[in-house]
């Protein structure tokens, strides 16, 4: 019997310790793209789990090293195949240290559904081995299987955590979970006695106490976990239907620079120096466009993009058949700048694909881009793009475009392939376009529009009604009564783009470059109730992209079409005409404020959707193993948060004191210590000045401390007596409670460097920064320090500083 108990722990408890582990990878590689993610956790969590039980008999002591030497080959190994797959460039030594350093911020700010690459496998890998080694130990050394369970059981629940929102409930893969639980859990482990009874050699009155003893600590357990049943089980039932939390905002994703925030200032500057090179091309087409339509009547052939961008029937034949790359999409405008505004989240080789706009044309584009002297992070690719390869990118769905995370660098080559789309242009004239809401963005109109802009916008509206026409309405009013100049300054704020259109030709007005024709069209289109944006980009073919080739055109939103661009530049050798022929500047009648824009019914929001009912439970399981299963799962989850909270409280404090510039960094110091005394219950209104809150802090320590030993807050001889402990990390606290740092910052000092960076921003510096990071962590180390031992335990997992923003 002995040896039958010792074989079905040695097998069981292993079982289930793997399928545990690989549970978690199976859970998580729900938002991964394929399967390769979570085959690569079921290979750590055997791997991790064997090695233990295959030197099971060698000193404790020799197991860790061991096993993490068997870790480091299969990590090397699980990163080697992702790089394959990904077609990731460099070496293994440059994608293990490349991963290493960006594994989690990666894996957290990467497109749904992540590409298994290196950096994105390497955190999910390494953790379930460690928590299959973990488990390993204490359940089959130990002899603990239940508390063998709990790093399982913590990887479970960090990965339902970094899953979110972005997948499907995992119901079925929690009741896997719980059963295989449940399996190792009902397996012996030691033999019983042959009577049974494990009291039964004992005198009578031994035993008697004995069992009553078991009884009531059984009996107590029982009534512990019914009564924490019934006060968490409507809490955790209201939680069923909730949606989760995303993990991802917290963290910030890849931004691009001040440069690229807004290229369109760009265009003037490259049409002074047009021989500069800024990239060399490679093109190849389909030899057939998939598609519903014929592409143009006509005879013209835009270039452009899909539904993100698609060609318009103003975009004439480029020379060589060449095409539009675009670099950036700009939606938002402010009467001064208009400005990117998109989110870029990390991506594989393989891009999200979007459904082509009916009857469309679709061909596909492959380049292969070799960067010159283009500068900044945005990554110049035909729209819209499929895959890429050679470079590691970041990508936004909305727009179609594309940045590299570390920047561009001379000699970059990648390749990318679009799907280059074509609406039907027999579609264009009677297309209607969308209001509401979800296009509020590009509808906006700022404040402080020139009321001649206005009266042109309506003059134009009112000649025609359809969007389209009003379009090409606006496309050709530019074309035909303003030139393109070379040497037009830059800038496409209201009072630029009034002088470009009214100003007087004697004086420089009505030309400029394609950076003022595209404004004006997109905000006079704006003006007339159409959605538009602003494109930059390239004309390019084969052979060098020189700065010459870099242009700016509008692209206008219809139903159904998606974007459709226009070109309102004039054509060659065309002599503009005088705007007083076709514009009224003082019409006989006022005309309206505004031009009509198109409205939309209020669309009422979905009602949400009750989860299904579960299935009914199975019968044969005793009513001390549901309970047992139950309270151990309930403090498994309890632990899983209570750990989940003090890391993000953590992560939080890191991004704050280290991450951004040096006045991002000192604002994070301040929010530092506003969040203590929130957390000591000291009120932080927003009328107070920061010099009034630093105050608050002073005196919130000093009571803190004086109670403490003590005395009352607000006593004159305890607040004279000061206070000369230190404080943990061995910073002194001056009398009255100051919290000075290192150098003699205080945090009268860290309020002044806040009124600095509020009223000169730009002027801090870093050192100045870190001396802020150290009066906050000094000044909230201390106050936590000054603080009864139990409320210094719940500082750390109180969730109030992540829900503020």
């Amino acid at each position: 019997m002995t040896r039958a108990v010792w074989v079905l722990r040695a097998t069981v408890v292993p079982l289930a310790l793997i399928g545990l582990t690989a549970l978690a990878g199976v859970v998580l590689g729900r938002v991964y793209a394929g399967d390769l993610l979570t085959w690569l956790v079921i290979g750590a969590a055997a791997g991790s789990v064997l090695v233990s039980v295959a030197i099971r008999r060698l000193p404790s002591w020799l197991v860790a090293p061991v096993s993490v030497a068997a870790m480091a080959g299969w990590t090397l190994w699980s990163l080697r195949l992702a790089a394959t797959h990904a077609e990731l460039p460099g070496g293994l030594l440059e994608v293990t240290a490349d991963a290493a350093r960006n594994g989690i911020p990666r894996l957290l700010t990467a497109m749904i559904p992540v590409e298994p690459t290196p950096d994105t496998v390497l955190v999910p890998v390494v953790a379930a081995w460690l928590a299959g080694l973990a488990g390993a130990e204490v359940a089959l050394r130990a002899g603990r299987v239940l508390l063998g369970y709990l790093p399982a059981a913590g990887l479970y629940a960090a990965a339902l955590y970094v899953v979110g929102p972005n997948a499907e409930p995992a119901v079925g893969a929690t009741l896997a979970f719980v059963a295989v639980a449940a399996v190792g859990l009902a397996t012996p482990t030691s033999a019983a006695p042959a009577s049974g009874d494990p009291t039964a050699n004992l005198a009578p009155g031994v035993r008697a106490a004995v069992r009553l003893r078991l009884a009531g600590t059984a009996a107590l357990g029982v009534v512990l976990v019914v009564g924490l049943v019934a006060l968490l089980g409507p809490v955790v039932a209201d939680q069923v239907d909730g949606r989760p939390v995303d993990p991802r905002r917290y963290v910030e994703p890849p931004q691009v620079q001040t440069l690229d925030e807004n290229p369109l200032i760009r265009i003037s500057g490259w049409a002074l120096h047009p021989e500069q090179k800024l990239l060399d091309v490679s093109t190849e087409r389909s030899d057939a466009p998939t598609g519903g339509s014929s592409p143009n009547a006509g005879g013209t052939e835009p270039d452009g993009g899909s539904d993100d961008g698609t060609d318009g029937p103003g975009q004439a034949n480029d020379a060589g058949g060449s095409v539009r790359i675009r670099l950036a999409v700009l939606s938002d405008y402010d009467g001064v700048t208009w400005r990117v505004g998109a989110t870029y989240r990390n991506a594989g080789r393989i891009l999200p694909a979007t459904a082509p706009a009916r009857d469309s044309t679709v061909e596909t584009v492959q380049q292969e881009i070799t960067v010159a002297e283009l500068t900044g992070r945005l990554l110049p690719a035909v729209a819209t793009p499929r895959e890429v390869s050679g470079a590691r990118v970041a990508y936004d769905p909305a727009t179609g475009t594309l940045i590299r995370p570390e920047g561009l660098t001379p000699g970059l080559r990648y390749t990318v392939t679009s799907a280059r789309e074509r609406p039907d242009n027999n579609l264009l004239a009677s297309a209607n376009v969308p209001a509401g809401d979800e296009v509020a963005r590009v509808l906006r109109v700022a404040d402080g529009v020139p009321d001649p802009m206005r009266r042109l916008a309506a003059q134009l509206a009112e000649e025609n009604g359809a969007p389209f026409a009003r379009a090409s309405a606006i496309e050709q009013f530019l074309a035909e009564h303003y030139r393109v100049v070379t040497d037009a300054p830059s800038g496409h704020a209201y009072p630029n783009l009034g002088f470009f259109l009214f100003g007087p030709r004697s004086g420089g007005g009505q030309e400029g470059t394609s950076e003022q024709f595209a404004a004006a069209f997109a905000v006079l289109g704006r003006l007339s109730g159409l959605p538009t944006r602003v494109v930059v980009g390239f004309r390019a073919g084969q052979g060098p992209v020189l700065a010459g080739d870099a242009y700016a055109w509008p692209e206008v939103l219809f139903d159904g079409l998606g974007w459709v661009s226009f070109d309102p530049l004039p054509r060659p050798n065309d002599e503009p005409r005088p705007v007083e022929e076709d514009f009224r500047p003082t019409p006989e009648d006022p005309p309206p404020s505004e031009a009509p824009q198109p409205t939309a019914e209020p669309t009422a929001s979905p009602e949400p959707v009750a989860a299904a009912d579960g299935p009914p439970g199975g019968g044969g399981v005793s009513t001390p193993v549901l309970v047992a299963g139950g309270s151990g799962g309930l403090l498994l989850l309890v632990g899983a948060l209570l750990l989940t909270l003090v890391a993000m409280r953590r992560s939080l404090t890191r991004a704050r004191l280290v991450r951004g510039d040096p006045g991002q960094r000192i604002i994070g110091a301040w929010r530092e210590v506003t969040d203590a005394l929130r957390l000591a219950g000291r009120l932080v209104g927003d009328d107070l000045a920061a010099t009034e809150v630093a105050g608050q802090a002073r005196q919130a320590l000093l009571d803190a401390r004086i109670k403490r030993s003590g005395g009352r807050p607000g006593d004159p001889d305890a607040a004279a007596s000061g206070d000369h402990r230190e404080v943990p990390g061995g910073v002194a606290l001056v009398p009255g409670g100051t919290g000075q740092a290192p150098g003699g910052v205080g945090v009268d000092d860290l309020a002044a460097l806040l009124n600095q960076v509020a009223f000169a921003p730009g002027t801090a510096t870093a050192a100045q920064a870190d001396r802020a990071g150290a009066v906050a962590t000094t000044y909230v180390e201390g106050l936590r320090a000054a603080r009864p031992w139990w409320r210094r335990l719940l500082w750390s997992i109180h969730p109030g500083p992540l829900r503020r923003r």
